[in-house]
């Protein structure tokens, strides 16, 4: 049984077991492992957190054995459960590529995630959103300018990280923006966090 692997049910402290469960898991192609892990969300605290782990370890190896189960974590993004939500929405940025749409047709839930969430959540939150501009004109329509939005509005110290996670989804049309509101946070940044964003913006020739 796939549960009895999980780092809480030895009486682990560390990921060490999680992260071989995914590899295992991932080696084996194992989707009905998967799917016990999917109905461990539901199960206590200590299980649902090491599956949510589990989960997203998979997706980031490979995204395809868990991307039919968008929808579960979509849902998660509700949670009460703190390391379910981040953990949700991590999983979300391994597979938005692949369900764009369906995201997409749930991007409230992203949005109050996004809104009420973590560090940990917001930050990957801006790679959903910045993978959906990327996969659909559309969504890049409403999604883009919310992300200036964020841009010139976040901490100083997270520009230079969340500029990266937006730059996936530079194009011709957008990226003028993009350039413009980085200038404009500019005398906001130390001069570690303007470094970084001078080489990203001159790793993708806009300086």
């Amino acid at each position: 049984m796939v549960l009895e692997k999980l780092a809480v049910s030895q009486n682990r402290k560390d990921e060490a077991p999680n992260i071989e469960l995914a590899e295992l898991l991932v080696a084996q192609e194992d989707t009905e492992g998967i799917q016990e892990l999917i109905e461990g969300l539901q199960m206590k605290k200590g299980i649902a957190n090491d599956c949510i782990k589990v989960l997203y370890e998979i997706g980031e190896r490979n995204p395809l054995l868990i991307s039919d189960h968008a929808d579960v974590f979509l849902e998660s993004l509700t949670s009460r459960n703190n390391r379910i939500v981040w953990g949700a929405m991590t999983a979300l940025v391994t597979i938005t590529e692949y369900k764009a749409d369906k995201i997409y047709k749930q991007i409230d839930k992203v949005k109050y995630a996004y809104t009420n969430g973590s560090v940990i959540t917001v930050d990957n939150s801006i790679s959903v959103f910045a993978k959906l501009c990327k996969a659909d004109r559309r969504y890049e329509k409403e999604l883009f300018p919310f992300l200036m939005t964020h841009l010139s509005t976040c901490r100083s110290k997270e520009v230079p990280q969340h500029a990266e996670r937006i730059s996936i989804c530079l194009n011709e049309e957008n990226k003028t923006s993009f350039q413009r509101v980085l200038n404009e946070r500019k005398p906001d940044l130390s001069s570690a966090q303007m470094k970084r964003v001078d080489k990203l913006m001159k790793d993708l020739a806009i300086l």
